[in-house]
């Protein structure tokens, strides 16, 4: 009976996912297909949630087909991740996009990194306060008593590494090794890389001009290709948000979501307040906000519902360079960087409230002026520190929460909504990065305000 159940949800997926395919057919834009699956993911996933029950064998059997779908999708996207971050980077080389001035872009997309998440982190402690949020009122059962102890279990090997260790284990040793994204860092060591291969080429260029153009040709046959493969694999956005949306919604635990309802309401003011700030910066910088949101919202989507930052890069660069008007080498390096440095939910809201969250157990008052400015100074360096490890959220807690000396077994207690609330902290990175690549270009006068404003472009119509 149970397997009948199964093939009755896989035929029902597979109807909704030919009804996104209508839709592409009807030449329905590549934003309201996306907003569409998101919508019949969440709508489809409760249905199972309230037939089955999130624990269910067929809600669990049916969730495993369902990620052929969405996790064969982000497989797609982390499968060009590193040739698009290489190739990008020496083409915009080659095409004499990044020349002298790459000390001084690579220093604002960091510093702007850094201040949004200083930002972000002064939000989280807003938040936290203004919700009267403490530890002591969520209830620890089994599950979060042995996330608190993995937690400090981690904390031994991280104190291990100190912030000068972590920033050298950035350097790419053996880019060979960084191209199989073996290492948490790879992502930026392809980007070092590609930018020594992009100043060996222009030192070549002046002195054998018939070899760096050859060179050029090669990089920008390849870069086509990429890019043409990019676009193949976006074409599939809504179908792989739908069947990432489903599978989420259809295993997320309500009951302990309802319990912590509290919690996740605050921490979501915390990433819309923040998202906020983002387009007001926009704003200021004299782009449209709301041209930003329109754009951005299927690369959002995606990492709303994938939770994966680094899956989402090929979007973000995508939608950067073809519909932002951001040029190749500042996409890649925002993005890039973004995926370590400077995540504005994991690295500054994240941590931040969970201090704040915290400190009262240990008799700190989080309302002083020197644990404010104290913590948002540790959250800020810090954030650059975890690119180091690679733990996203988890390591930028307990960074964050061992250098206040803070008992950081008790981050472990929301491990119950931790899944819910990461889908928006993801969000919320990417939206970052690609805020500091516009802001960049804007800055450097290299934003392509025609592209930017142009109303008609897409992630399928976009040229390469």
């Amino acid at each position: 009976m149970n397997n009948l159940l199964v093939i009755l949800n896989i035929f029902i997926m597979l109807a909704l996912l030919a009804g996104l395919f209508m839709m592409q057919k009807k030449h329905v834009s590549f934003s309201k297909r996306v907003f569409t699956a998101l919508g019949l993911g969440i709508i489809f996933g409760f249905a199972l949630q309230w037939v089955y029950g999130p624990t269910h064998e067929v809600t669990m059997t049916t969730a495993d087909w369902f990620s052929i779908v969405g996790s064969g999708y982000v497989k797609f996207l982390q499968m060009i991740v590193m040739p698009l971050v290489f190739v990008s980077i020496v083409a915009a080389f080659t095409r004499l996009k990044l020349t002298s001035n790459i000390g001084k872009i690579s220093s604002l997309i960091i510093g702007i990194l850094l201040v949004t998440t200083a930002i972000a982190a002064a939000i989280g402690i807003f938040t936290t306060t203004s919700f009267n949020l403490e530890s002591v009122q969520i209830t620890k059962g089994e599950a979060e008593l042995q996330r608190g102890e993995d937690l400090e279990n981690n904390l031994s090997s991280l104190e291990a590494k100190t912030i000068p260790q972590q920033v050298v284990e950035l350097l790419p040793a053996n880019p060979f090794l960084d191209l199989t994204g073996a290492r948490s860092t790879s992502t930026i060591g392809v980007v070092i890389f590609a930018a020594f291969v992009g100043i060996a080429y222009l030192g070549v260029k002046r002195k054998k001009a018939e070899e760096a153009a050859l060179f050029s040709k090669i990089i920008d046959t390849l870069y086509a290709i990429v890019m043409r493969v990019v676009t193949l694999i976006l074409r599939l956005t809504p179908y792989g948000v739908l069947a990432i949306m489903t599978k989420t919604v259809a295993t997320s635990d309500i009951d302990a979501i309802v319990k912590l309802g509290k919690f996740v309401v605050a921490s979501y003011v915390a990433l819309a307040a923040m998202f906020i700030v983002h387009l007001v910066i926009l704003t200021i910088i004299g782009v449209n906000p709301i041209t930003y949101v329109k754009k951005v919202f299927p690369v959002l989507a995606f990492a709303f519902t994938s939770r994966t930052s680094a899956g989402a890069l090929p979007l973000n660069v995508n939608t950067q360079t073809r519909q932002l008007g951001v040029p190749e080498g500042i996409a890649n390096f925002a993005g890039s960087f973004g995926l370590t440095i400077g995540q504005n939910g994991c690295a500054g809201i994240y941590p931040a409230m969970l201090a704040v969250m915290i400190a009262p157990t240990v008799g700190i008052d989080p309302l002083t002026p020197s644990f404010i400015f104290t913590l948002i100074a540790i959250v800020a360096i810090s954030s650059f520190g975890v690119a180091g490890v690679g733990g996203g959220a988890t390591f930028a807690a307990l960074l964050v929460l061992s250098s206040m000396n803070l008992p950081v077994a008790l981050a472990g207690l929301l491990i119950s909504v931790e899944p819910l609330i990461d889908m928006g902290r993801t969000a919320l990175n990417v939206s970052g990065s690609m805020t500091a690549g516009v802001v960049t270009s804007k800055l450097t006068k290299e934003l392509d305000t025609s592209v930017y404003n142009d109303q008609t472009i897409s992630p399928e119509t976009a040229e390469v």
